[in-house]
């Protein structure tokens, strides 16, 4: 409990950092360049880092703790735990899959995960990390989603785990998908860092799936500048996870906690003495991968501010629909399937082929005239030097095992719209701080493009 002269002084500090922040940051600046994703700070976020500073505690502590708990009953499942990205939460989330401790459901190395090759890296990186088969299905042109179709003609005795994120945050099939998971006994890790509020059939993604990842990074929905969460409704797994997170100790003890268990130095472990303190003891090959209290500080600010920071997205992301569903005969726009409710991380625009301009094209205008673009993240991953110049061995559809340095261009068109998503397909922003001007002048650029080349 802290002191009458504590919280005075905190008071102080707060206060002459309010004067900071209405001098500095409060006005809205004109933006000349938009940016297609950015993150929305105010003096909520400041104010807790203030407070998480002064504790000077560092490392997770209360702020974490409150973050975990509010995010897991926001998300409506039994289990968070935060992470120091959203990549190290998908490493985690696969790791876990791996762990003796899960038993006949164990996933081993030379196991199968089915995913898909127009993504980002770390949705895929894990996968060959761990010396996991990636198997690579193809995409929807219109949702830039697997194509649901593809998948049980791709399922071996060796698949165990889908693994896929919900590209741009527009939701993939996942009736099907669960279909297949429970017909074929496989697991399944939703991607959701870049969904955060999208739902599939009135449920929120990245609960429905075994495990479900997020990131914090300061371009998606909630921002601690680095960071990521697990989430699942298995204790197990949670466990586990906690597990890599924490050195791959088996302890479960708070930092800053001893003896949780009452047992600390009355257990037998592998091969150790027996008594050897639990603190010690390392049930699996972990990393430290936790946030700092300061990042949860600002997750915590930033939480009470999601609600509207998702229906922002999409208001965004309407506006510019709306603008630009005149155009549908130069480029294809995003396609809500049927039960999903997508939280928009951006405003994904396919250039249909034609004779006058290409996707290049139009990318070089827009950043030329003030409008940032994105690509797809890799495109078609396959394509990249990481799998070029490395020796990965992974499948394309039911092919058999190949080598990534011994693709060939047949190899790479067995995903033809794959190839047509890297070649035609990019995004720009809907994200928070975007008011009609911004989106106005994003359709008024594309506009004039097509204009002065059909």
């Amino acid at each position: 409990m802290a002191s009458i002269k504590e919280k005075i002084l905190r008071n102080l500090v707060k206060s002459a950092a309010k004067l900071y922040w209405n001098g500095v940051y409060k006005k809205k600046k004109e933006l000349k360049y938009i940016p297609p994703s950015g993150k929305l700070l105010g003096f909520e976020e400041l104010s807790n880092m203030i407070d998480a500073s002064l504790d000077m505690w560092l490392t997770t502590g209360r702020f974490n703790n409150e973050f975990e708990s509010k995010l897991a009953k926001y998300m409506g499942v039994n289990h968070c735990i935060t992470v120091n990205s959203g990549s190290s939460a998908n490493f985690i989330a696969l790791s876990s899959l791996m762990s003796y401790k899960l038993g006949d459901r164990q996933v081993k190395k030379g196991d199968e995960v089915i995913t898909v090759a127009a993504g980002f890296p770390t949705t895929i990186n894990p996968i060959v990390t761990l010396g996991l088969v990636p198997v690579f299905l193809d995409c929807e042109i219109e949702t830039c989603n697997i194509d649901s179709s593809k998948i049980e003609a791709a399922i071996t005795p060796k698949t165990k785990v889908i693994m896929l994120a919900h590209t741009m945050g527009n939701v993939y099939d996942l009736g099907e998908i669960q279909r297949l998971c429970k017909k074929y006994n496989l697991w399944l890790i939703e991607d959701n860092c870049d969904a955060l509020g999208a739902r599939y059939n009135g449920k929120l993604t990245g609960t429905i799936g075994d495990i479900g990842t997020l990131s914090f990074y300061p371009a998606h929905f909630l921002t601690m500048g680095e960071g990521g969460a697990v989430i699942t409704n298995n204790s197990l797994l949670n466990k586990i996870a906690k597990s890599y997170r924490d050195w791959g100790r088996d302890c479960w003890c708070e930092p800053g906690h001893d003896n949780t268990c009452n047992c600390r130095f009355e257990q037998q472990f592998g091969k150790l003495p027996y008594g050897y303190d639990h603190k010690y003891v390392y049930s699996h090959i972990g990393y430290n991968m936790k946030i700092t209290d300061w990042q949860a500080a600002i997750g915590l600010a930033q939480l009470e501010k999601i609600d509207n920071f998702i229906q922002k997205r999409r208001d965004n992301f309407s506006l510019l629909y709306k603008k630009l569903s005149d155009l549908k005969e130069y480029i294809t726009l995003p396609l809500i399937p049927e039960k999903a409710e997508p939280s928009w991380f951006g405003f994904l625009i396919t250039v249909k082929e034609n004779q006058n301009f290409t996707k290049q094209g139009m990318v070089e205008y827009l950043e030329k005239n003030g409008v940032g673009t994105r690509q797809l993240f890799a495109g078609n991953i396959l394509r990249q030097p990481s799998f070029i110049e490395n020796d990965i061995t992974l499948r394309i559809n039911n092919s058999e095992l190949k080598s990534s340095k011994d693709l060939t261009e047949d190899d790479y068109k067995a995903l033809p719209n794959t190839d047509y998503i890297m070649n035609n397909t990019f995004w720009v922003g809907v994200y928070p701080a975007l008011g009609e001007n911004e989106i106005d002048k994003i359709s008024k650029t594309i506009h004039k493009f097509i204009e002065e080349n059909k």
